[in-house]
């Protein structure tokens, strides 16, 4: 009797969809071009690669999670955020990987980088607008790609992230200022007393509100994500090639470290502290 190693699994795939078909592996593993010798290249392009992917279903399941908050599907977007946020942890354990080239490693091929920079990923441009840290100034290193900047504008235009979600707490009975609802959604949103006054009721009676409060825990939950992705960020960078420029002609560091201070959602930050 022939023992069968793969318990019958389909073993001829002659004219049949493979794994490989399916997920075009022959592509993505040809996709990792070295433009120099150096062996760790390969850990910087797969390192920025795969975080491109993982960025691209980050923005795949917040797109989903806006269209259903704005259709009041709350619930339903509760496992998109969840997502999101596991998406973020991911991304943050990548930095670990990195993190074991040393700065040694990084000048065997940094010039062959030349201006690029992760500083110009549309995709992180993007992410960062959908959820409401919106600077048109950004737009300008993405010049040079119509169909990105178009992308950018049409990002613009649309609520954000946190707009849906103070919009859906407008129709749920909350009392959202007027001029919340009608703002120029182009413009980064400011922190607002009133508007931290709304979820402040959520949080003090959170039965009587539970999805609302739920909602905001899950923002919460993302942002702190996100936040230990941009801390992480700036650690990695520091450690490699400590407070240089960055090669997209960013101050680095120094430019990293502002970043740390953005809110995307401040009133649910700020709120911990008058409750």
């Amino acid at each position: 009797m022939t023992h069968d190693p793969a318990n019958g699994a389909q073993m001829s795939f002659d004219g049949r969809m493979s794994y490989g078909d399916y997920l075009h592996i022959d592509r993505i593993l040809s996709s990792q071009r070295q433009l120099t010798t150096a062996h760790d290249e390969m850990l910087f392009i797969i390192q920025h690669q795969t975080s491109e992917l993982w960025m691209k279903l980050a923005l795949h399941e917040m797109d989903a999670a806006r269209n259903a908050i704005a259709a009041d599907r709350i619930r339903e977007a509760f496992k998109m955020l969840a997502r999101i946020a596991r998406i973020f942890e991911q991304l943050n354990n990548a930095w670990d990987v990195l993190r074991t080239m040393t700065p040694s490693d990084y000048t065997t091929f940094r010039e062959g980088l030349g201006q690029s920079s992760g500083f110009q990923s549309h995709q992180y441009r993007l992410i960062e607008f959908a959820t409401g840290n919106r600077n048109v100034a950004m737009l300008r290193p993405h010049e040079h790609r119509p169909d990105i900047v178009a992308l950018l504008h049409a990002e613009l235009a649309r609520p954000s992230l946190y707009d849906e979600a103070l919009r859906h707490l407008a129709r749920m009975g909350h009392p959202v200022p007027a001029d919340v609802l009608t703002r120029n959604l182009a413009q980064p949103w400011e922190a607002r007393d009133d508007v931290r006054a709304v979820w402040e009721t959520i949080y003090r009676d959170p039965q009587t509100h539970w999805e609302a409060y739920e909602l905001a825990e899950k923002l919460v939950d993302f942002e702190d994500y996100f936040r230990r992705w941009r801390f992480n960020h700036v650690t990695t960078v520091e450690r490699v090639i400590g407070f240089k420029r960055g090669t997209g002609g960013t101050s680095g560091v120094s430019y990293l470290k502002r970043m740390l201070e953005v809110q995307l959602f401040p009133e649910l930050w700020h709120l911990r502290t008058t409750l």
